[in-house]
C-alpha cells in the first residue's frame, strides 16, 4: 500500500501531454499507476487523480468518505488568492458545495425548476435557437462549428429559460467561457457572472415570469435571494460547456467517423446513438475537482489522508476495461457510463434529460438544414 502524495511519482495533470493528448496520457497512467493516481495540478498542488471505474463509482457513492465541501482541503495554507483553479474549489453557499439535508433542499430546488420545463417547448426552442445560428453562418461557405454553433446554443436555450435578457447573452457567453478556464480572467468573469445573475434574480423578485427563476425563487423552500443566485451560476455554467461540447463532440463522430459515415443519408437514425457513444468514448466533461476526503481511507492501493483532494476521472473511467467492450461502438443502449456523475452530487434530475434534448435537437437541425455538410 502506497502512502503519501505529491512525491517524487506524482504526474503533473497539466502540461502538453495532458492539454494535447489526453486520452493517450489515460491509458499511460492506468498501465503505470492503476485507478488512483497522485498527481499534481497546476502550481504543483498535491491530489489524487480517480480513473478506475469501480473506484470512481465508490467516491462519487459515499459522500460519508468522500465529500464536497472545499473546506475540508489541507492544502489551503499552500494555495495563492490568483490560483487559476480557484473558481472550482474556492467554497461558496452553492448548491454543489453543500453536503447532507442541505445538499437534498437545494438540489430539490433545482429539480423541481427543471422538471416543470415543458419538453415539446424545449425542443421547439432549441430549434428556434439553433435555426437562427444555422441562418447567420449558411451562407458564408464554411464555419467554425464550435465557436458559431455548438458554444452558443446551451446559453441561448438557457438565457431564455432562466427570463434574461437576450441582449445580455453574448457577454454571458464570453464569461462562462473564461470562468471555466485557467489564467488571469478565470476569476474575474466568474465575479462577472455572478454579478450579471444577481441582478437577475432581483428583478425577477418583483417581475415573476415562467422561467427557472421565479419558480426557485417561489418554491416552499424558502431559498434566499442569494441561495437561487449561487445555485444559477453554478447550473448556467454546468449547462453550458457540458452541453456545448457534447454537441460538438457529436458532429465530430458523425461528420468525420467511418462508423457513423454511412448512417447520414437515412436521416436521424444515428444520432440518438452517436449522443450515447460520446458519451462513453470522448464524454464533454473530462475531469472534475470533485471530492475531499473527510477521513483517513484506503482508495485503489493508496491510502488517502483526511483532506486530500480527488479528481474525478470521468473520460478515464468510462475507457476502464473493466467495463468497456473491445471493440469501439459496441456501447449501444449503454448508459451505465459516469458522464452525469454518481451519487448525491451527480446532475440532479432532470438535467441529462433536458442536456439531451438540447443536444439531439442541435445535431438533428444541423444535419436537416445542411445534409452535404
Amino acid at each position: 500500500m502506497n502512502e503519501g502524495i505529491g512525491g517524487g511519482d506524482a504526474v503533473r495533470l497539466y502540461g502538453e501531454e495532458f492539454n494535447e493528448r489526453p486520452l493517450e496520457l489515460y491509458q499511460r497512467l492506468r498501465r503505470e499507476y492503476g485507478p488512483v493516481v497522485p498527481v499534481l495540478l497546476e502550481g504543483d498542488l498535491p491530489a489524487w487523480f480517480v480513473i478506475g471505474y469501480r473506484e470512481l463509482n465508490h467516491v462519487a457513492s459515499n459522500p460519508g468518505l468522500f465529500a464536497r465541501d472545499t473546506r475540508r482541503w489541507n492544502a489551503w495554507d499552500r494555495i495563492p488568492d490568483d490560483w487559476p483553479l480557484m473558481p472550482y474549489v474556492a467554497w461558496s453557499p452553492a448548491m454543489w458545495m453543500t453536503e447532507g439535508a442541505e445538499h437534498q433542499r437545494r438540489a430539490g430546488v433545482v429539480s423541481d425548476a427543471l422538471d416543470a420545463i415543458d419538453r415539446t417547448e424545449l425542443a421547439v426552442l432549441s430549434e428556434e435557437v439553433t435555426d437562427g445560428l444555422i441562418d447567420a453562418l449558411a451562407g458564408d461557405g464554411e464555419a467554425e462549428l464550435m465557436e458559431g454553433y455548438a458554444d452558443p446554443i446551451p446559453p441561448l436555450v438557457f438565457a431564455r429559460l432562466l427570463g434574461l435578457p437576450e441582449a445580455q447573452v453574448p457577454a454571458l457567453i464570453t464569461d462562462i467561457a473564461d470562468s471555466a478556464g485557467s489564467d488571469e480572467n478565470a476569476i474575474p468573469a466568474f465575479q462577472r457572472l455572478h454579478e450579471r445573475l444577481g441582478d437577475l434574480v432581483e428583478h425577477r423578485r418583483v417581475h415573476k415570469g415562467p422561467d427557472i427563476t421565479s419558480r426557485m425563487l417561489a418554491h416552499p423552500a424558502g431559498l434566499t435571494a442569494d441561495e437561487v443566485v449561487h445555485d444559477i451560476v453554478i447550473l448556467l455554467a454546468a449547462a453550458h460547456l457540458p452541453t456545448s461540447n457534447w454537441i460538438g463532440n457529436t458532429l465530430r463522430l458523425m461528420l468525420v467517423d467511418e462508423r457513423f459515415a454511412m448512417t447520414l443519408q437515412g436521416g436521424r437514425g444515428s444520432v440518438s446513438q452517436a449522443l450515447n457513444q460520446v458519451l462513453w468514448e470522448d464524454t464533454p466533461q473530462q475531469n472534475v475537482i470533485g471530492r475531499f476526503a473527510v477521513h483517513a481511507c484506503e482508495l485503489g492501493g493508496h491510502t488517502i489522508r483526511a483532506g486530500d483532494m480527488v479528481v474525478m476521472g470521468y473520460s478515464a473511467a468510462n475507457a476502464d476495461p473493466a467495463v468497456r467492450p473491445i471493440s469501439p461502438g459496441q456501447d449501444a443502449g449503454n448508459r451505465a457510463h459516469l458522464s452525469f456523475g454518481q451519487g448525491e452530487h451527480g446532475c440532479p434530475f432532470p438535467v441529462p434529460e433536458l442536456a439531451e434534448i438540447i443536444a439531439r435537437t442541435s445535431v438533428e437541425v444541423l444535419l436537416d438544414r445542411l445534409p452535404d455538410i
